[in-house]
């Protein structure tokens, strides 16, 4: 009887797990560990001197410096104005709502480099946005700035999609029980909203850092590709490939697949600290 038990509890309620396992493994195997790990070997091959001056030379640190602050500002600018996105979807209802909730997904269906061309021709000094903000001495395609921009369009669908479901989970009364106890809305978004809000928002934020660091096709029109200017990290590895210079394309893929998985994980670890406090925060706020 004990041993019946024993073998039932051992079993999955799902069957088929070791087969969905195997393949799932398999899978993911194929299509991610082995080609990231065939980069780590082929860096391997090129030696300590040759990979740390491959990875280091100015031309290169330079990209790094574009390709991680641009990614970083666009991701900052991405958590604040998609919040806001989230929120009016969410929050409120006015005509051609659902028409705005599908334009949030346009740059997951856009090719990118359809994307740097529209940018580019959007804000060039005689396009419809830059002929207005040339005056003004501001320039976007070209610089450093036009690069911000088209991480930004790139980056906004993941902090919106992230945030949108739960924003439509959280529940009303939770709100109006802050407000009947004296809180302003400030307040009532500070201590109520945000805290529940705040996994998602940093996950969000995570995912568009990540996607702005590798991101090659909306960017190579609109930067100018100028070296030690405009010249961002995966531009700079295909170039490299382009001139049959594998080691050193290999040196900065390397140097940016750990910076990526560095910056995924530091920048996840919060969400999921801020995750497990949203249980307790939560019930500070009903009370």
């Amino acid at each position: 009887m004990a041993l019946g038990i024993a073998m039932t509890r051992g079993r999955s309620v799902l069957p088929g797990f070791g087969l969905s396992m195997g393949l799932t493994v398999a899978y993911l195997g194929l299509l991610v560990l082995l080609p990231l790990t065939t980069i780590f070997f082929k860096s391997a091959g090129l030696g300590w001197v040759h990979f740390w001056q491959s990875a280091t030379s100015p031309r290169v640190l330079a990209s790094y410096r574009l390709t991680f602050f641009a990614s970083l500002v666009a991701a900052l600018i991405n958590a604040v104005f998609g919040l806001l996105v989230a929120w009016v979807l969410v929050r409120y209802r006015f005509p051609g709502r659902r028409l705005v909730d599908a334009l949030v997904d346009l740059p997951f269906a856009l090719p990118t480099a359809v994307a740097g061309i529209a940018l580019t021709t959007l804000y060039a000094p005689n396009g419809w946005i830059g002929k207005w903000l040339a005056p003004m001495g501001v320039t976007v395609s070209f610089t450093r700035l036009g690069v911000i921009v088209a991480l930004t369009f790139i980056g906004l669908p993941f902090v919106v999609r992230t945030v949108q479901p739960v924003l439509q989970d959280l529940e009303r009364e939770v709100e109006e029980a802050a407000v009947s106890l004296g809180a302003s809305r400030w307040q009532t978004f500070i201590r109520v909203l945000l805290p529940a809000i705040l996994p998602a928002l940093l996950t969000g934020f995570a995912l568009a850092f990540a996607r702005a660091i590798g991101e090659y096709g909306s960017v190579v029109f609109i930067s100018g590709n100028m070296p030690m200017k405009t010249e961002i990290a995966p531009l700079l590895i295909m170039t490299k490939l382009e001139q049959f210079d594998y080691a050193g394309a290999t040196a900065i893929a390397v140097v940016m697949l750990l910076a990526l998985t560095a910056g995924a994980v530091f920048g996840l670890m919060p969400a999921r600290r801020a995750a497990r406090l949203v249980p307790a925060d939560a019930l500070r706020g009903r009370a």
